[in-house]
């Protein structure tokens, strides 16, 4: 057996050491490829947790910087804009004049004729409408508008900020912009009361008229009647303006042309530094009136005036005993001062509070930030 046994080593001898010499290697190949593939495993793992752990990072940075860009928005820009809007609207529509005539119209009989008494009464009826209703997509609209403008450079600083370069050139002119540029940015929240808010009044009067003309000083109205009066306004406002027309409103048409000017009013001399800003200045204005004009900002505008007059409407309510209805003539004086809670300062505003509390708000500004539209 033992003979037998070394017979077959002497003849296969060089096929076995042959075997087992390729078994070993390809067993030391396997156990090299498994370390290798366990390595790179692991390797794989560190890269994965280093990027999610840079995404967090980015991520928690985005965070921190829109709040603070919110800050901006809440602390300097609106609560200008909202205090300009207010002084333009009570000038504008004031009905004290028509009220002291209706008064010396009762003192003295003659003063006034039954066509000149129903005429005040109507002018009456029709700015205190316009007066509120005015008040409250301007105070919803700058509130939304001010807020795209602050997304929308608080987007394009973090950009800035995060772009590795180090081109001394690019860098001046982006430092540049930020001393000038940004306050011309935001002071175009200030357009529509330095330039549009007369146009603007007349034509939410216009609306006003059109909707009021059917509705007698005589009727009686409870509060569902009332708000849909205010809601009736305002779509007849924006049907008046056709095709977006009313970013006009808040959007010059040259913002360049429109930022020279204001800073030459301002200083009284042409500041030629101001060129360097002009391109960015309108890429960026061109970015808000893409953001204006979308489906997605329509939408949140119409559900924030939406709520802001059933909110106001409601305050009616608990001033006034409507019950099945007063007449409209008793109700036009307490339409007439829901304009000022309507325009106070945007800290003590609850209306603008209502505006930013709501979720479909917050989330449209939350993808404004994330994603910004096209540039142009």
């Amino acid at each position: 057996m033992l003979a037998s046994a070394r017979g077959f080593w002497a003849r296969h001898r060089r096929k076995i050491l042959v075997t087992l010499g390729v078994a070993g290697l390809g067993y030391a190949a396997y156990r090299f490829y498994d370390r290798r593939r366990a390595q790179l495993v692991r390797v794989e793992q560190l890269r994965a947790m280093e990027e999610r752990a840079a995404a967090d990072l980015v991520k928690n940075q985005l965070q921190t910087h829109f709040e603070k860009v919110k800050m901006i928005c809440d602390t300097t820009t609106l609560p200008l804009a909202m205090h300009h809007l207010s002084d333009k609207i009570m000038s504008q529509l004031d009905i004290s004049k028509l009220i002291d005539k209706l008064r010396q119209g009762k003192v003295d009989s003659s003063a006034l004729t039954p066509n000149e008494k129903y005429d005040t009464w109507e002018e009456i009826k029709i700015k205190s409408f316009t007066k509120t209703v005015s008040s409250m997509w301007a105070m919803t609209l700058l509130s939304l508008y001010v807020r795209v403008q602050v997304t929308i450079l608080g987007r394009h600083l973090y950009l800035d900020f995060a772009r590795d370069t180090t081109d001394a050139q690019l860098q001046a002119e982006s430092d540049t912009f930020s001393e000038n540029g940004h306050k011309s940015f935001l002071a175009m929240a200030d357009y529509l009361v330095t330039d549009k808010i007369t146009a603007f009044i007349m034509q939410m009067q216009r609306a006003a008229t059109e909707v009021l003309k059917e509705k007698p000083l005589k009727d009686r109205m409870n509060m569902d009647q009332v708000l849909q009066t205010v809601i009736q306004i305002l779509d007849t406002f924006m049907d008046l303006c056709e095709a977006n027309s009313w970013i006009n409103y808040l959007v010059p048409e040259n913002p360049p042309v429109y930022a020279q000017l204001m800073a030459v009013s301002s200083s009284g001399f042409d500041d030629s530094s101001l060129l360097n800003d002009f391109r960015k200045l309108d890429q960026l204005m061109s970015e808000t009136r893409i953001v204006l004009a979308s489906d997605d900002f329509r939408n949140i505008m119409e559900r924030s005036l939406r709520k802001i007059a059933e909110v106001v409407v409601g305050d009616l309510a608990v001033q006034t005993t409507l019950g099945s209805g007063l007449p409209l003539a008793t109700l036009l004086p307490k339409v007439g001062h829901l304009s000022s809670p309507l325009l106070e300062e945007p800290n003590n505003n609850k209306y603008i509070q209502i505006i930013r509390s709501m979720p479909e708000v917050e989330l449209f500004y939350t993808f404004l930030y994330a994603n910004m539209p096209p540039e142009t």
